[in-house]
């Protein structure tokens, strides 16, 4: 599965084809380009869940399996303006990760945490899973999330995200596919924010680096 510094409605477009590989790196012919963000931990029904925190009011639930984890450094940042930001951007990535295992570009969800190209860009991005007939498995981790607050409706943020045990699963059979870690499992990303009328930060475009030097073990 692949990224790239591209915008994300365009990136996407282009990365269907890259679902028939697990999303941990090794063996993917691809050169180290084009996905969207947190494309690699979904949900499986069976399992029991585990929760997100939905702290302000009109926050949905967003619910994961037992499958599947998703880890944030850090997780919280002193300044409450950041705080805040990251913790929507945690959201949006529970979210995709949602609608991927439930097969639906459309989840409630991912409505509500992305506007714009960032809501083109990660339909399209689940549509891709849902024609493949896959969904993700395994586990996730999101490091180096660093805020960078613009106005007081505009923020960006940037991170790097560790794909090395995370990984694509057949839906009709729940065959997980496994590969090999290597340094395309490694993925840095660049997020635009914006504060809607709800005091939610939205994802409005998001671009990534596969195999990028500074998010390398």
């Amino acid at each position: 599965m692949k990224r790239r510094t591209l915008p994300a409605a365009t990136a996407l477009a282009a990365t269907a084809a890259l679902l028939l590989t697990a999303c941990g790196g090794g063996g993917d012919n691809n050169k180290g380009n084009d996905k969207i963000a947190g494309a690699n931990a979904g949900s499986e029904k069976s399992a029991s869940p585990t929760a997100s925190a939905s702290s302000a009011a009109g926050r949905p639930k967003i619910t994961l399996s037992a499958d599947n984890a998703i880890t944030f450094t850090p997780e919280h940042a002193a300044d409450q303006g950041q705080d805040e930001i990251l913790n929507d951007n945690a959201e949006f990535i529970r979210a995709l990760n949602a609608a991927i295992s439930a097969q639906n570009p459309r989840l409630p969800a991912l409505e509500y945490y992305t506007e714009g190209e960032g809501a083109a860009a990660a339909q399209k991005w689940v549509q891709s899973f849902k024609d493949a007939g896959l969904t993700v498995t395994g586990t996730v981790r999101y490091f180096d999330r660093q805020v960078s607050i613009e106005s007081n409706k505009t923020a960006s943020l940037t991170y790097c995200g560790d794909e090395s045990k995370g990984y694509t699963k057949v839906v009709k059979t729940n065959q997980v596919k496994k590969t090999k870690a290597d340094k395309n499992s490694y993925v840095s990303y660049g997020v635009k924010a914006e504060k809607n009328a709800k005091g939610v930060w939205e994802t409005v475009k998001i671009v990534s680096v596969r195999g990028a030097a500074k998010c390398q073990p």
